[in-house]
């Protein structure tokens, strides 16, 4: 198969109407394997394309560059079917490919970034929403909209401070909604270790939010 392969087929399956049978992913995947059927390969990008991509955009903050590590992690599931274990969940897996293809294009882009802090990126104020819920008791009232910006904008900027390792722990546990015995299985570490990162990232968190002068 040629090396086009996940680009073909993601912009290609935006058109698939076609009933998916229930089938587990796992074994679309041994199939496609076994079989080399390209319609089994396109059912599991269908599968996870809004899925995977959101994640990806709300990790990144960039859809472009989001798109860039969607196409490279299923194409990386296509060079590395051979290598997937019977009995492995393929969620995880796939998420253990995208997660490390991600934080490589944070790696690589982050020399170049000349974002203000205090210019929202697109999806910001979504993204960081779930997690200023994690510090509030109560919804603000629209009188308090410049408020909810000044935290908001604390927030990312502390989000953009914080190690990759925090980083990719929020975003699995409470964007993607894993568990934490899945995010650990997707970042190899031991469940106790997902949950003192996340524990360190909202202690941060809350004590930025405590220091600053934000009433």
């Amino acid at each position: 198969m040629q090396a086009t392969l996940t680009n073909d087929v993601h912009f290609t399956d935006r058109q698939f109407k076609a009933k998916i049978d229930p089938v587990t992913d796992e074994q679309l995947l041994l199939d496609y394997r076994k079989t080399g059927d390209r319609e089994l390969y396109a059912q599991l990008v269908y599968r996870y394309e809004r899925e995977l991509f959101s994640y990806l955009r709300r990790y990144l903050g960039n859809a472009e560059m989001a798109e860039d590590v969607f196409q490279a992690a299923f194409l990386a599931v296509h060079l590395k079917c051979e290598t997937f274990q019977e009995g492995r969940r393929f969620r995880p897996w796939l998420y253990t490919i995208a997660t490390n293809a991600a934080i490589d294009a944070r790696r690589r882009n982050k020399r170049h970034r000349t974002v203000s802090l205090d210019t929202p990126r697109e999806q910001d104020n979504e993204d960081v929403g779930r997690l200023v819920n994690l510090l509030e008791s109560s919804d603000p009232d629209p009188s308090s909209a410049a408020v909810s910006a000044e935290r908001n904008r604390l927030v990312r900027e502390t989000l953009d401070k914080l190690p990759e390792s925090m980083t990719a722990v929020i975003h699995l546990v409470y964007y993607q909604g894993m568990k934490y015995r899945e995010a650990a299985e997707v970042l190899d570490i031991p469940v106790g270790t997902v949950k003192s990162r996340l524990n360190s990232a909202i202690t941060k968190l809350t004590d930025v939010w405590n220091t600053s002068h934000v009433d």
